[in-house]
C-alpha cells in the first residue's frame, strides 16, 4: 500500500492554510504556533527552520522532539473520521493537529485546546 500524498507534502505548504483558517475566525498566527509547539515540542525557532526547509509532514512528525502525551486526550471527528480511531500513527498526528486548529477556529479557549 502506498503512503498518503500528504506525507510527502511540505509542512510549509499547509501552514498558511492553518493561519488563514484561524485568522478568518479572529484568532492569531501566534495561537496557531502555540498549538503546533505544544503538540510537537518544537521551539518557535525550530518551527521557523522547518518552514524555511520545507520539511515534509512525515519528517515533521517523525523528528518532533517531544510529542505531547496529552494529545491522546484529543477526541472527535475530523474529515468524517474519529481521530481516536485512526490506526496509522503519522496520519493520527496530522489529524490531531487538524482537530486542534479546528477547535481554535471555532473559538475554543486555549486552555481547553491545550488540554490543561
Amino acid at each position: 500500500m502506498s503512503k498518503h500524498k500528504i506525507y510527502s507534502m511540505s509542512f510549509a505548504s499547509v501552514y498558511p492554510h492553518y493561519i488563514n483558517k484561524a485568522e478568518r475566525k479572529g484568532r492569531t498566527k501566534e495561537e496557531v504556533d502555540e498549538i503546533i509547539t505544544w503538540l510537537t515540542g518544537y521551539s518557535q525557532d525550530e518551527l521557523e527552520a522547518i518552514l524555511e526547509k520545507h520539511t515534509d509532514f512525515e519528517t515533521f512528525f517523525a523528528e518532533a522532539p517531544n510529542m505531547n502525551p496529552s494529545r491522546e486526550l484529543i477526541k472527535g471527528v475530523i474529515c468524517g473520521v474519529r481521530v481516536e480511531d485512526i490506526e496509522e500513527p503519522t496520519m493520527r498526528e496530522i489529524r490531531y493537529l487538524d482537530k486542534l486548529i479546528d477547535e481554535l477556529a471555532r473559538g475554543k479557549k486555549m486552555e481547553k485546546i491545550l488540554r490543561k
